[in-house]
């Protein structure tokens, strides 16, 4: 945002106008200052004169001679533009005059009539780049006059980068209310008195979309003339960046610099039907804009309408149908407040950037509306002439609540450091504007205006800002040093040893396909997907409910440029069309740990191949997480899932809540991923990986014998080994010191459902050597435990 420091001037009185001292003020309360320039008058001897006659050139068609009066008689001055009459007041470069670029203007003699100096143009003066026609002065100022006394010269213009949250300070009066409270002194409007006439528009409005356009101001003035806007007005626009347009269309320009608030001038008698509506517009409708463009609109666009459709765009740019031209007699001015994120969505779909529409996606004061209308209108008539109806239109279709909030002071002391009081906090918020009450705590009322202040660390930033940065001194912070959560310890800890077992972390975009999804065994469930409204492409519509598609694809992709052998992971969300426990406004998501292995896992030692990837690998390397992390009470059980071998997955349970699979991909799903070789792939949820178990507890070892025998129980098929351990575990108690599954072994005898498993156990007491007689109750209790369950001790 450019920044003309004349202009300004009008909102406050600043104490200095050193741009160097400004610049570092304007950094230091949060407005960063990209550059600024330092404008100046590159001009000698240019007046004030009048054209008195008009004659043609004896001798050339596109030329005129013009008897030009100073201030010291009449002057004769050859002249090619036609946009000026007799008596018109004009800029004149007398003779030995120096313009912009070191032009010297003299005597001299043009097709055999004598010329006495030059009347100038705008871009000949430096202050525009209209050369087609001369500067007609729009006022009378007395001739002979320096025309340096009428532009606002010498000026500074910032450059400044205002932050995205700070929507207010889009504008002179924001910077002028920042300055304020730095500096300690007041800032306020210029004032400018509106005139209205008796009578009421006949233009009706109609918010039919309460939640993205809170409130809709207009005005009706009649008998406007369209034309060009004084050079004052067109000088400031210029140094703000902005284009002149007309006499109406810059007014809305240039109350939107001054106040922060856009407007838009419509055409009245260009409205159909005198009624507009507000509301979102269906798909298939189009609208011609401004810049002559036509936009297909869809539903996430927010349309002002009128009996014959949609006739502009909210809060972005107008319509070319209710456009103001030069035939326009009368107007309705309008200025509202629409929902930001809508506006943001609509001006990024259309790829349609604006000054409007870059204050509305920030934030614009819903109490601004109706004062920057009357603004406006006062100087519409101003320039244009015309008369404002009395009576207006003033739609309010959602109240803005105000903000309180509660500052204790030790918080802010906490944050900032000691030496501020409740007088000192008092003081610089309201030099902000805000309303302060109480001692302690401090509480707040915050101005409408500032949109970004919410909570009670907002306030402390004003504080800081204010006071300045550069007056804290520098001291040792107190308290809790920072430092990494438990979780995302575990978590680093976590990708250290996937890392160091020989898997690469990937990251993969959240989007998926959903052909993906059903080679997956997922597409049933598609419509509880939640789906883009702009996807990057049509077959990547939806966002991820499994980390498994993509990172196949990774892997595919790798396999294409000649690694056969890779082996990934990644951790990220997931989500469902359902409401997010914490944000109702966001989907479910779910963070998960995923992993797919394929050809050659491990290094190749004395001639002995790396493993191959499968089933077994992904347990394993499930295995080495659960020992490395000290993780307890986790189960897995041969189980089937979507996408997964169905005879080489298991089902993990994690304190008896199940977390997801390991195992190997089904081959279906192999071949529509195009992948060659089996693959090891798990897809668990992160969480219970990254929960500490308490403290670990270190355990002396037993310096007594151990005592270790095998028991060979025959089981029904359809039993889990690992239920089995588990109960002869439990009965064995604190003497059990391991256990391991050794042998499994089928044969005609024990029938085709059965099969025997051998389990060798140790036992031993951590004070004492275990006698006979101790051991042999606990494998009695053991077998007990196991015929309980329906497996018998094989032999007996």
């Amino acid at each position: 945002m450019k920044v003309s420091l004349r202009w300004l001037q009008e909102f406050i009185d600043l104490p200095t106008s050193d741009p160097e001292v400004l610049s570092l003020t304007l950094a230091m309360i949060g407005h960063e200052v990209d550059g600024y320039q330092i404008l100046d008058i590159e001009w000698s001897n240019v007046v004030v004169g009048q054209v008195r006659q008009i004659a043609d050139h004896p001798d050339a068609d596109k030329i005129r001679v013009c008897q030009v009066d100073t201030g010291s008689g009449a002057e004769q001055i050859i002249c090619g533009a036609w946009n000026f009459g007799e008596g018109a007041h004009v800029a004149v470069a007398r003779p030995g005059a120096i313009l912009p670029g070191g032009v010297e203007i003299g005597r001299r003699t043009i097709r055999g009539v004598e010329s006495h100096g030059m009347i100038c143009s705008e871009k000949e003066l430096g202050l525009g780049e209209d050369h087609a026609g001369i500067l007609v002065l729009d006022a009378t100022p007395e001739i002979g006059t320096d025309f340096g006394d009428l532009v606002e010269l010498p000026d500074v213009v910032f450059d400044l980068s205002i932050t995205p949250n700070r929507g207010d300070a889009m504008s002179l009066l924001g910077i002028a209310r920042d300055l304020a409270a730095y500096f300690n002194v007041s800032a306020a409007v210029p004032e400018r008195i509106m005139s209205t006439v008796p009578g009421t528009t006949g233009i009706t409005v109609e918010i039919a979309d309460p939640e993205d356009c809170f409130r809709f101001t207009a005005r009706e003035i009649r008998g406007v003339h369209i034309g060009r806007s004084p050079l004052w007005v067109r000088h400031r626009l210029r140094k703000a960046g902005v284009r002149s347009i007309s006499n109406v269309v810059d007014v809305t320009n240039y109350v939107m610099l001054e106040l922060g608030q856009p407007q838009h001038a419509f055409d009245a008698g260009a409205i159909e039907g005198g009624h507009l509506s507000i509301h979102r517009a269906k798909v298939g409708e189009s609208l011609v804009t401004l810049d002559d463009v036509e936009r297909r609109l869809g539903t996430g666009d927010l349309i002002i309408y009128d009996a014959d459709g949609p006739t502009s765009m909210a809060g972005t740019m107008g319509g070319a149908r209710s456009e103001v031209s030069s035939r326009t007699r009368d107007i309705l001015l309008e200025a509202a407040t629409w929902d930001p994120p809508t506006i943001m969505y609509m001006s990024r779909r259309h790829g349609l950037r604006s000054e409007a529409s870059t204050r509305f996606e920030r934030g614009v004061d819903p109490e601004l509306t109706d004062l920057a209308n009357r603004r406006a209108a006062s100087m519409v008539v101003e320039l244009a002439g015309g008369e404002v109806l009395e009576g207006h239109i003033d739609v309010v279709a959602k109240e803005q609540e105000s903000t309180v909030l509660t500052l204790p002071l030790p918080s802010l002391t906490r944050l900032l450091g000691p030496g501020f009081t409740s007088g000192s906090v008092r003081t610089i918020l309201t030099r902000l504007g805000m309303e302060v009450s109480g001692d302690e705590p401090l509480h707040v009322n915050v101005p409408s205006y500032r949109l970004d202040v919410t909570r009670p660390v907002d306030l402390v930033e004003e504080v800081a800002r204010i006071h300045g940065y550069d007056n804290f001194g520098s001291t040792v912070p107190l308290g809790v040093a920072g430092g990494l959560t438990v979780g995302q310890k575990r978590e680093r800890a976590l990708n250290q040893i996937l890392t160091r077992a020989g898997l690469s972390q990937a990251v993969t975009l959240p989007f998926v396909r959903e052909d993906d999804l059903v080679a997956l065994e997922r597409g049933s469930g598609l419509q509880e997907l939640v789906r883009v409204k702009n996807p990057l492409s049509d077959e990547e519509g939806r966002l991820r409910p499994t980390m498994l598609p993509n990172l196949l694809r990774a892997v595919r992709y790798n396999i294409s440029h000649g690694n056969e052998s890779t082996a990934l992971f990644e951790t990220g969300s997931v989500f469902r069309a359902l409401p997010y426990e914490f944000d109702p406004r966001l989907p479910e998501q779910v963070i998960r740990l995923s992993w797919a292995i394929t050809g050659g896992f491990g290094q190749e030692i004395l001639g002995v191949p790396a493993r191959r990837a499968d089933a077994d690998l992904s347990l394993a390397i499930f295995r080495l997480i659960t020992d490395s992390l000290l993780l307890k009470d986790v189960d897995l059980r041969q189980s089937t899932a979507p996408g997964f071998h169905p005879g080489r997955a298991a089902l993990v349970t994690m304190r008896g809540v199940e977390i997801g699979h390991v195992g190997e991909l089904s081959p279906a799903a192999g071949r529509h991923f195009d992948l060659p070789d089996r693959v090891a792939i798990a897809e668990l949820d992160l969480a219970p990986f990254l929960s500490s178990g308490g403290p670990a507890e270190s355990v002396s070892p037993s310096v007594f014998p151990f005592v270790d025998f095998d028991l060979s129980f025959v089981i029904p098929d359809v039993m889990p080994v690992a239920e089995l351990v588990a109960a002869t575990r439990v009965a064995a108690g604190d003497l059990l010191e391991d256990e391991s599954v050794f042998d499994e072994f089928r044969d005609e005898t024990m029938g085709d459902d059965k099969r025997a498993v051998a389990i060798r156990y140790r036992l031993r007491a951590a004070d004492r050597t275990l006698s006979s007689d101790e051991v042999k109750p606990v494998r009695q209790a053991m077998i007990d435990a196991a015929g309980a369950l329906g497996a018998m001790l094989r032999g007996v």
